[in-house]
């Protein structure tokens, strides 16, 4: 006999909770009467079931009951199913999502279904026993995320703080952010440099401009740790990383019971921060109602946790970060005008690394170092080759993607004394990955010019920086027989 409860002809029971309690909450949103009433029929017994119309009819009913599964018609009347199941994200991040289609075959349903945003679709007509088996195997799904979100608040989450508060907090103050780590050469580092300096003996709320990778979080913990405040907790949160719903309870924290798994009380980075540093990452992704609640934290220090009606005062250091251009959102309404200059009393704008080429090999030099201690290896520098390669590349990631690159050619070099030019990825050794930039060179000028004219450029600033060729060349990675005779073929006195 077949396991298959659809197969047999035995009745297909309803999911139940594992701890009792009211049956499972779904939602379903057809324009179609008939298909609605159809669905209401097969999954009324043993479920409490809402159904909707409209979009904004569905909306309001996922505000004010606790949704498990949702299930919607690929077609209503103002919105593609498909992206009303996106807006769902927000206030049902853990529900089940389902789709009822007429063709199971079309390339959005397939993209939503890669994206994790539909869990399965439905193919009309549906067999109602089928039908049946597979809320009940999604909702078995639902059971277990959600046992296992409760027992990351409950064992988890404290832990970690506590864990992070005596182990890695001491790590970072062993001068791992140190600012003498930060480094650069330029005149554009040299301005950030200052700025650092000053700005790190006020408690100013900052703000720090940039490029993805150009090492904001970097000078964040510089400030922190160059600051009076380097003996208290530097608290971190990227806010592009969380839904809002979670977000929100990250950062001014929860009171138990404030939503389903939060089984005990929670502080938020700001409780944390308290005395010391709070850092938020990429403040710009926060919708308009955190907003708010940042500008309140910000004006007169007072946070209220999730599920509290009591107000706490906090001495928090804010410090933020931004990819996006904020006074560009603040004109088209995206973010709060009182709120970005809050935060940008002062403004530190980080270059990306392309404006910086004169500081590629010293980086690469110490991401060599790091990377060739994290495995065990003994690479000693970059054949001149390889540099070329790494100067004349563009790095759209900025300092990150330099990194990574570094730590993946030290796994490939292998027992190699050097860093070769083939060790490095395709991308970076392509000629045609970015040419030299005109600051080196005149207009017309070739590569193997451009190339030569940066490489003058890069030895006599590290001759100048170091006082000496043998200097020079350990600035540079290379060995100062071979720094001697590139200052011969580019003429330069050696």
């Amino acid at each position: 006999m077949s396991s298959d409860p659809t197969e047999a002809g035995e009745p297909i029971e309803a999911a139940r909770r594992q701890s009792g309690g009211d049956p499972y909450e779904i939602l379903i949103v057809d324009s179609d009467a008939a298909s609605l009433e159809s669905l209401e029929f097969a999954l009324g017994t043993g479920y409490r079931v809402h159904v909707a119309t409209q979009a904004a009819e569905a909306l309001d009913i996922l505000e004010r009951a606790e949704i498990a599964l949702i299930f919607v018609d690929e077609s209503l009347p103002s919105i593609s199913g498909i992206d009303f199941l996106e807006r769902t994200r927000e206030s049902r991040p853990l529900a089940i999502r389902m789709l009822l289609t007429r063709d199971a075959e079309s390339r959005a349903l397939n993209r939503a279904a890669n994206d994790a945003l539909v869990y399965r679709w439905i193919e009309k007509p549906w067999v109602p026993d089928a039908l049946r088996l597979t809320v009940k195997r999604a909702l078995e799904s639902y059971e277990l995320a959600s046992e296992n979100i409760q027992l990351a608040v409950e064992f988890g989450v404290e832990n970690e703080r506590l864990r992070a508060e005596n182990t890695d907090l001491r790590r970072e103050v062993e001068h791992r952010y140190a600012f003498d780590r930060i480094i650069g050469s330029g005149p554009a580092m040299e301005r950030v440099f200052d700025l650092i300096e000053k700005v790190a003996q006020t408690d100013s709320s900052v703000l720090i401009t940039g490029e993805p990778g150009t090492g904001k979080g970097v000078v964040a913990r510089a400030i922190h740790y160059a600051s009076a405040r380097c003996g208290e907790r530097f608290a971190a949160q990227d806010c592009a990383a969380l839904p809002d719903t979670l977000l929100e309870s990250e950062l001014f924290g929860h009171k138990s019971g404030a939503f389903t798994g939060a089984q005990a009380d929670k502080r938020g980075l700001f409780e944390i921060a308290d005395g010391g540093t709070a850092f938020l990452g990429e403040v710009g992704e926060a919708h308009s109602a955190m907003q708010v609640r940042l500008l309140r934290v910000l004006e007169s220090g007072e946070i209220r946790p999730l599920g509290s009606s009591d107000t706490r005062v906090v001495d928090a250091r804010v410090i933020a970060s931004t990819s996006r251009d904020l006074l560009a959102d603040v004109g088209e309404g995206r973010f709060r005008e009182d709120l970005y200059y809050r935060l940008r009393v002062v403004e530190i704008a980080l270059p990306p690394l392309r404006e910086r080429k004169t500081d590629i090999p010293m980086l690469a030099s110490h991401f060599l170092e790091a990377a060739c201690r994290e495995a065990r290896r003994e690479v000693k520098g970059f054949a001149n080759e390889a540099l070329d390669c790494l100067v004349r590349y563009a790095w759209p990631d900025n300092v990150r993607e330099l990194e990574n690159e570094i730590v993946r050619a030290v796994a490939a070099a292998g027992g190699a004394e050097r860093i070769e030019a083939e060790m490095l990825s395709e991308a970076i050794r392509s000629p045609a990955a970015a040419a030299v930039r005109g600051d080196f060179a005149g207009d017309g000028a070739s590569l193997s010019q451009a190339v030569d004219a940066l490489k003058r450029k890069l030895i006599l600033e590290a001759i100048a920086a170091a006082g000496s060729k043998t200097g020079a060349a350990e600035r540079l990675g290379i060995p100062r027989q071979s720094l001697q005779k590139m200052m011969k073929r580019l003429g330069l006195k050696s």
